[in-house]
């Protein structure tokens, strides 16, 4: 039986103190359905979060690295795909989730985002602000909108489990 995959995209070093407390949660959630979380795989930001926070339930992680180098993986991701492509990773990212969920907002996060409405992915929005909100939203009438992490769990189970 296929494993889903939950995407967790968010900021790297830019991530607020809210988005790691949220993304820790979520991974944490994610492990907790026995789901499996991928990220980008490094040791910084709302990737290291969420992937420490699936590790803390005992999930299996997974991380799409942007580049060759190993030195800054996640100790809490257990299979990095190394890609060396940088950004165009995302791209790999979206399209191998069966669920996107990002989690605050930068330029990357925003690329994953966009990736995800044109590859017809499931989008759940979560810590992101309301002009980030707006624009999404205003891109696909299918982004989803979460205020807490136990809220984007309950909608990707029934993104889930519709008929796709």
């Amino acid at each position: 039986m296929k494993k889903i995959i939950i995407g967790v995209m968010g900021p790297g070093a830019n991530a607020t103190p809210s988005d790691l407390e949220t993304a820790r949660e979520l991974g944490k959630l994610i492990a907790q359905q026995g789901w499996v979380l991928l990220t980008g795989g490094r040791n910084v930001g709302v990737m290291e979060a969420a992937s420490i926070g699936a590790k803390s339930a005992n999930g299996l992680t997974v991380g799409i690295l942007p580049s060759s180098d190993t030195s800054n993986v996640s100790d809490a991701v257990d299979i990095a795909i190394v890609t060396d492509m940088g950004n165009a990773r995302n791209n790999i990212n979206v399209l191998s989730s069966d669920v996107v969920i990002a989690c605050g907002m930068g330029a990357g996060t925003a690329s994953e985002i966009a990736l995800a409405i044109k590859g017809n992915k499931p989008v759940i929005l979560l810590n992101c602000d309301d002009k980030s909100e707006a624009f999404f939203r205003s891109l696909s009438k299918d982004v989803a909108i979460a205020d807490t992490p136990q809220a984007a769990i309950q909608q990707a189970k029934q993104i889930i489990s519709s008929p796709m």
